[in-house]
């Protein structure tokens, strides 16, 4: 991946087909012009004269988009770059660019602090762009309507998934209600129909080999990787010491999650993290490490007992310490303080149960959820039942719609069942844990 002038902006994170964009996707400063970097395109929008001229921070909660899924964009506040009649040139909501976005509940940054952790205050102010704050999505300032570009790190999907869902639904749409209401058995219908309904579990596998093939691609250097070490009695399982790191590479810190989403976190730049700060409770004992950013702001932290509470645990602090480069304090809590204080990431990287690890560690699926796995299956299992209904008339047709049906099913099925069986039976299991003798012992 080729560096990118400091600061820029790093994307929310993202696993699975979207992890692409934590490795390539950067909004940043260069040439007198805001530059945007995706896995499909760069796109240069010019500062000054009939370029930006201005940008509007619209710091109000937008619709309550949240449904089946992943929470939709637009809740966190936006982001709008305008000329100097105030047209709209680009637009993207926040939360797009902050790291910790998916884990944290709706708005729980705000104003300043969000402009700051985001890295947009930084941004905006190395392209000499002047920045309004405004609270109101009425007030005169913002740009109503549509247009301008889009600015944000691209969607989690692939736009040939989409298209090649979306025609191959339309499809077997037509071709099933053809089917239903009509009660025709022509042989090339039937066949459009089992094809179309073959098409999405092929097309989900074809992303998996995709996914896998781009990501190949980037290969940032790594300075050191830490793994967490729980102390004994925690239910640590085998996935998460296997999947679960920190990352010090020569650019960034990267938190990675035992359902492989990663978290970047700049090490250069006006935003980057600056701090490592080991915190105790009023005994003494240790609570956990706060990595911070500009103004104490706490980007993340490590639980002591899960990532340095265990035998290998004060090897991976030294390590962590060492590459990482940052300045590292100590401090107490006193009085009624709580640890941490408001949500925060890394509190919950060590799932409660394995039916929840599953759900985060399953490939990703679209915002459809399970609806989309059981269309899938229906299709499936519907090309199988016209298959067996036309096997007097055309043999041919209906050996080929019986095979098609089975290989969809097998092929939804067989993913999952592989995930289930290897999660039940190795990764979610506890961990062995070892036992060293005490010093002087027979």
């Amino acid at each position: 991946m080729t560096a990118v002038p400091e600061p820029a902006l790093r994307p929310a994170a993202s696993r699975g087909p979207g992890l692409e964009r934590c490795h390539s996707a950067r909004l940043y400063c260069e040439d007198g012009a805001l530059v945007l970097r995706s896995r499909r395109r760069t796109a240069r929008h010019p500062v000054g004269g009939d370029g930006i001229a201005r940008a509007v921070f619209v710091d109000a909660p937008g619709e309550d988009r949240e449904r089946v899924g992943p929470t939709l964009p637009g809740s966190w506040g936006e982001l709008q770059l305008q000329d100097r009649d105030g047209a709209l040139i680009g637009r993207f909501d926040l939360e797009d660019w902050l790291p910790e976005s998916p884990v944290l509940p709706k708005r729980s940054v705000r104003g300043e602090q969000l402009l700051s952790r985001t890295g947009v205050s930084h941004l905006l102010k190395a392209a000499r762009i002047p920045l309004h704050v405004v609270r109101d999505r009425e007030d005169p300032m913002v740009a109503s309507g549509g247009g301008g570009a889009v600015l944000g790190p691209g969607s989690v999907f692939p736009y040939w998934y989409w298209g090649v869902r979306a025609v191959a639904g339309g499809a077997w749409f037509a071709a099933f209600t053809a089917v239903l209401f009509s009660g025709t058995t022509a042989p090339w219908l039937i066949l459009l129909l089992v094809a179309a309904a073959a098409v999405a579990p092929v097309a989900r596998l074809l992303l998996r080999a995709w996914t896998r093939v781009r990501l190949r691609r980037y290969t940032p250097a790594v300075r050191e990787r830490v793994g967490p070490a729980p102390a004994p009695g925690l239910g640590a399982t085998v996935r998460f010491c296997r999947d679960t790191e920190l990352r010090v590479q020569d650019r960034d810190l990267v938190l990675r999650d035992l359902g492989g989403q990663e978290y970047w976190f700049p090490l250069t730049g006006a935003h980057a993290v600056t701090s490592l700060v080991r915190v105790r409770d009023r005994a003494g004992s240790e609570l956990g490490v706060e990595l911070r950013g500009p103004a104490e702001q706490v980007r993340a932290v490590l639980p002591w007992d899960l990532w340095f509470g265990g035998e290998t645990g004060a090897d991976g602090w030294a390590r962590l310490r060492r590459a990482a480069g940052l300045t590292v304090s100590e401090r107490r809590l006193t009085g009624k303080a709580i640890w941490p204080k408001g949500p925060v990431l890394g509190l919950r990287m060590l799932p409660g149960s394995g039916t929840e690890a599953r759900r985060r560690s399953h490939f990703p699926g679209t915002i459809a959820g399970v609806s989309s796995t059981a269309i899938m299956a229906i299709g499936s299992v519907f090309s199988v039942i016209q298959g067996l209904r036309i096997t007097n008339e055309h043999p041919g047709t209906a050996l080929t719609a019986v095979l098609l049906g089975a290989v969809g099913l097998a092929l939804q099925g067989a993913p999952y069942a592989v995930h289930q069986l290897r999660s039940r039976l190795r990764l979610d299991r506890p961990v062995p844990e070892r036992t060293t003798p005490r010093k002087g012992a027979p």
